[in-house]
């Protein structure tokens, strides 16, 4: 498995999967709440933005549009995030 599909990989099985339980989570605040304050709203904004981003890059993989070195950053700036998530 090369890099990009490493990358595909990770996306489609983990991150966008975590984010899309984000927003989930988020909107059954909001539903049990009957509200969302401006905070809420930016966070389920941000977070929606970072999912079509990271759906992009998908594309991009697959478009051939990717080289093997910002794939691996990519790879690796997800791994650092996760890491610091669980810290």
């Amino acid at each position: 498995m090369n890099v990009q599909e490493k990358l595909k990989e990770l996306l489609q099985k983990q991150v966008i999967p975590d984010i899309e339980d984000a927003l989930d989570e988020i909107f059954e605040q909001i539903n049990d709440l009957k509200n969302a304050d401006d905070e809420t709203k930016e966070d389920v904004k941000e977070l929606q933005e970072f999912k079509a981003d990271l759906q992009e890059i998908v594309k991009d993989i697959d478009s051939g549009d990717l080289s093997d070195e910002e794939a691996q950053e990519i790879i690796d700036d997800i791994k650092n995030a996760m890491q610091e998530g669980e810290a």
